[in-house]
């Protein structure tokens, strides 16, 4: 018998942006495996069955600092009991999923900014078997989510992912990193397609107060800051010390000075957010699938 006689033209697979599927598509088409694939219908990973993700080899070999330290105020009662990066997501707290997902892409340095909580971090990661290194920056007094990047003066030498505590992207880093250093950018911000559609009528008044239009249930469409950016070491060096400060107010202030900031797009489905309660279930959700 000849290959071209057996073989399957019309295979099955996902794109990068609806991985988070896999689960769902196996079981609908009652099969073992399925292939992830890029744009250009590259393989880029396997999604098994019996819950084994293959990834092909990847060789992000970047450290990652991640904001670990806030109260996590909007997911009380939990944050009363647990720091929010402990807060479970299935099996495992939030932080080692994010964890877990750079070190598949070659990353094996992370270093937490910790605060709340933060014996209780400490102790989770000596318990646990792992192969990376996890490294913490202590807080005093909370520096918010750049000012915290200044107690890793001299510590950090090479561009580096900043990364929030509370959220999960579904994407090649790796491909995320080659653009950024592509653009020559100082700050590339990872952002999300938002899509909200309006439940009501929306109606536009003049200034006189008549009505100049009227959009039944209109649907709006823009990027939002999903937490995650790809910086440039100077950003931590020229940070002025103990000060508190947003990331977001860092950007704001080199894009006033003409650095170059730039932005790389995934899809909604690549973004998983638990800041609130309503959104930690949904991500629950998502990863049980």
């Amino acid at each position: 018998m000849k290959v071209k006689e057996i073989a399957n033209y019309n295979p099955k697979y996902l794109t990068e942006k609806n991985k988070t599927r896999a689960k769902e598509f196996l079981k609908k088409h009652s099969i073992e495996a399925v292939p992830i694939v890029s744009k250009e219908k590259q393989i880029v990973s396997i999604v098994l069955r019996n819950d084994e993700d293959v990834e092909m080899k990847k060789h992000l070999k970047v450290p990652v600092i991640i904001m670990a330290g806030g109260l996590g105020t909007r997911l009380y009662p939990y944050t009363k009991i647990l720091p929010k990066p402990l807060i479970p997501i299935g099996e495992i707290p939030i932080v080692e999923h994010i964890i877990n997902r750079f070190y598949k892409q070659g990353s094996d340095e992370f270093h937490l900014v910790v605060n709340h909580k933060k014996n209780m971090i400490k102790a989770y990661f000596n318990e646990i078997d792992r192969n990376y290194q996890v490294k913490y920056a202590n807080e005093i007094e909370p520096l918010g989510t750049g000012g915290g990047l200044s107690l890793l003066k001299g510590k950090i030498n090479s561009t580096f992912v900043l990364s929030n505590c509370d959220i999960l992207i579904e994407e090649d880093y790796e491909k995320m990193y080659n653009y950024h250093k592509q653009e020559n950018n100082l700050i590339t911000m990872v952002c999300s397609l938002k899509n909200i559609k309006i439940p009501y009528g929306v109606i536009e008044i003049s200034n006189t107060g008549e009505i100049e239009s009227m959009k039944e249930k209109p649907e709006l469409s823009f990027f939002t800051n999903t937490g995650m950016y790809i910086v440039e070491p100077k950003i931590i060096e020229e940070l002025e010390v103990n000060k508190s400060i947003g990331f977001p107010d860092i950007i704001e202030q080199y894009k006033a000075k003409g650095e170059k900031i730039g932005i790389y797009p995934i899809s909604e489905n690549s973004w998983m957010d638990m800041g609130q309660v309503d959104e930690m279930e949904e991500m629950r959700r998502k990863l049980e699938r």
